[in-house]
């Protein structure tokens, strides 16, 4: 009785053969050609065998060295908001010794006179 039950096939991932946009279509869809969503060209089904197994496969790698990168960028905008701050403290710093020497030289001139 379990046999008579068609198992449905699983979804094919693939890209557009044209731009390369992710495309997703129901197993049965294998082989046939399809109007691309994006590009509006025709493109090919592959057969099922070769989406569903390579495309999820190579979409996860790159997700993770997507997050990856993205750790990494939000890691190196903060060293460089950290040191702005700290460089905007040194500036001020600089500011203050500046203003300062202006007026112990000021002081030194007058006791000379």
């Amino acid at each position: 009785m379990d046999s008579a039950k068609s198992v449905p096939a699983p979804d094919i991932l693939f890209n557009c053969q044209h731009c390369a946009s992710p495309l997703v279509v129901d197993g049965a869809a294998a082989g046939m050609t399809l109007t691309c969503r994006r590009c509006g060209k025709p493109t090919v089904v592959p057969a099922s065998s070769n989406g569903p197994s390579a495309l999820p496969a190579q979409t996860t790698e790159l997700q993770r060295r997507l997050k990856e990168n993205e750790s990494q960028r939000t890691e190196v905008t903060s060293y460089i908001n950290q040191l702005c701050i700290q460089l905007h403290r040194w500036k001020l710093r600089l500011q203050t010794l500046n203003e300062r020497k202006e007026e112990l030289e000021g002081a030194l001139e007058s006791l000379k006179r």
